[in-house]
């Protein structure tokens, strides 16, 4: 059924934009972005269109992201420290092995019995 019949398409009614003060705009996104808020409800209550209110949180979105990095920040700059002195021998993993000759041999933990037994044979050769 066509509706032509019941509307009075002659006068044609000029569409008015309302224009949202600010702070009023900041207030609906903000109550339509509390936890477990209704987008559409809180639209409706404001009598805003539904998907000006999705606009308008984007939009705060992205400015308020741009406006919370900092611009420039403050840095301190400290003299360089001493590192300490190296102490006189290094702490082991393993053990020191001085040799008749005056020679030492230092054996890390990962060291096999047998490779070690080669080298203790070849320098008492010596």
């Amino acid at each position: 059924m066509s509706t032509k019949s019941f509307m009075d398409t002659s006068e044609r009614v000029k569409r008015q934009h309302k224009s949202w003060p600010e702070a009023l705009k900041r207030e609906i996104v903000a109550a339509a972005s509390a936890p477990g808020a209704s987008v559409s409800a809180v639209a409706q209550q404001y009598g805003v269109n539904t998907n000006m209110v999705f606009t308008w949180r984007k939009r705060y979105r992205e400015t308020s992201a741009a406006s919370a990095l900092p611009s420039m920040v403050p840095v301190v700059v400290t003299p360089d420290r001493k590192d300490p002195p190296p102490s006189a021998a290094p702490p082991l993993d393993g053990i020191e092995i001085e040799l008749r000759h005056g020679t030492r041999i230092r054996v890390g933990s990962g060291v096999k019995a047998a490779t070690l037994r080669a080298v203790l044979d070849a320098l008492e050769r010596r």
